[in-house]
């Protein structure tokens, strides 16, 4: 079962940290890794880029000249894709891009995606975000002593108004809670911290 250091809002160590196996420990499966990354850019896709073919544009119900004896190429429409102002051939068009993966897969990467923070020595781990008061200030004084540098992805148990106020202005540094994070987020991020609170909550999701 892997261990982490468990510090305090000071940078103190206040003990360890046992993480489970099952989510923290897994050998990373980097293809389903993959799938996951691009099924969640998929679905973040509208779908409503839309273009008129020739058959939507207005105009274009007579010929622009006789058939024959001009001199010049036959044309039948003025709203063939050739024209201008004319259709667009083969343009996009309302569609679903949602991809759907089965739950097992969704479960296998996201602990590959944590795994790997934790094989790499990207995770930090606090007793709780202790703010001397909510500012700016003292974020940067509670990261600094952790030692984590922005770009972070900070884990919290829940969004409070003092918290957020304090991060919202540090470019690089994101909140999030243990149930809105997902495995692109994991990835994306340079580097995690999490409140202890917020890892017992995302292991109780994921049993």
């Amino acid at each position: 079962m892997p261990t982490l250091p468990l510090y305090n809002s000071k940078g103190e160590q206040a003990g360890e940290v046992s993480l489970s196996e099952a989510l923290f420990g897994v050998e990373p499966h980097q293809p389903v890794v993959h799938q996951a990354v691009v099924a969640h850019l998929a679905n973040q896709r509208q779908g409503t880029a839309s273009t008129r073919t020739r058959g939507l544009v207005r105009g274009g119900g007579h010929k622009p000249w006789r058939q024959k004896g001009t001199g010049r190429a036959r044309q039948g429409t003025r709203s063939a894709p050739h024209w201008r102002g004319g259709g667009v051939a083969f343009g996009p068009h309302p569609r679903d891009y949602r991809i759907a993966l089965p739950k097992r897969m969704k479960a296998l990467a996201f602990a590959s995606a944590l795994s790997d923070k934790v094989a790499s020595g990207l995770l930090t781990v606090v007793d709780r975000m202790g703010l001397e008061s909510p500012t700016t200030r003292a974020m940067v004084t509670l990261l600094a002593n952790l030692g984590v540098a922005a770009p972070v992805l900070v884990l919290v148990e829940a969004l409070e108004d003092d918290l957020v106020r304090a991060a919202r202005n540090l470019p690089g540094v994101e909140l999030v809670t243990a149930d809105q994070l997902n495995t692109y987020q994991v990835l994306a991020a340079a580097r995690l911290l999490a409140t202890k609170g917020a890892l017992d909550r995302l292991q109780e999701m994921k049993q």
